[in-house]
């Protein structure tokens, strides 16, 4: 199947290629920052490619060589604003947490430059992998603020409390093994040539699989992991009774005897 190029605005486009969607931050010139098409953009192409049974996993990355997003654009001008004002506006569109709605599996492909918002978009990632010449870091108290896209509450969870609270009020940038140490990344390429490559490998390995048991298996894990430990297992137990007698199910046993690959339709 040939590439497919989807422009969603100035700032974003998606492409499709068999059954992955790349969505690709396309500020390359400023490092990706952030802007209000990227914070509009992105939960937009999230829902299309959620709704598209064509794809299977969708992988955000950033465009040009120098990362994968520098944070928020400080550049960006806008009107004098009360604090009630920057709250409801901040509130109207939170653009991180659309990926919380995504059922598919969303992975962040991270490179270079990984700061602030750039971060807390990877950590509303389901799987992160990086190229080995990242640099991450949430330094928004020297700019006398705290992260406003989640930071302060998702790294905690991914790494500690001790952990996140040391990175985050010292600003400390760290490398893609220490990232990988801390488990804020999941994987590490073998070089920044091959980074790419290794993604859409990975992203494939996923896709191959039974599309309705990748999207229980995600919804096991978010949904568990805001009820109690027993609501949690009740949970796993009904989705896996559900899925027992998927036909996804029947083919993958059927292939198995059969020894041939097997083919799978989502249902």
């Amino acid at each position: 199947m040939e590439a497919c190029t989807q422009i969603i605005n100035d700032s974003v486009r998606v492409e499709r290629q068999d059954n992955l969607a790349w969505v690709v931050l396309t500020r390359a010139k400023q490092i990706n920052a952030i802007n209000d098409e990227i914070r509009h953009g992105v939960p937009e192409a999230l829902r299309q490619l959620d709704t598209d049974p064509s794809v299977q996993v969708i992988v955000i990355r950033g465009d040009g060589e120098r990362g994968f997003c520098a944070g928020a654009d400080i550049k960006e001008q806008r009107p004098v604003e009360t604090s009630i004002q920057i709250r409801k506006r901040i509130g109207q569109n939170r653009w991180v947490e659309s990926i919380d709605t995504i059922a598919k599996p969303v992975i962040a492909a991270i490179h270079g430059y990984c700061m602030g918002g750039g971060l807390e978009l990877a950590l509303g990632c389901d799987i992160r992998i990086a190229s080995p010449d990242i640099v991450m870091s949430l330094p928004e108290t020297a700019l006398g603020l705290i992260p406003g896209g989640g930071g302060t509450q998702r790294l905690p969870r991914l790494i500690g409390e001790a952990k996140a609270l040391d990175l985050m009020l010292t600003g400390e940038r760290i490398t893609a093994n220490e990232a990988l140490a801390l488990g804020i990344v999941t994987r590490v390429a073998s070089s920044t040539e091959t980074f790419l490559t290794e993604v859409a490998e990975l992203a494939q390995r996923i896709a191959k699989r039974p599309p309705l048991a990748t999207e229980y298996l995600k919804r096991a894990v978010k949904s568990g992991a805001d009820m109690d430990l027993r609501k949690g297992f009740d949970l796993e137990l009904d989705l896996f009774a559900l899925l027992k007698l998927s036909d996804d199910a029947k083919e993958a046993a059927i292939a198995f005897k059969e020894k041939r690959e097997p083919i799978f339709k989502g249902h």
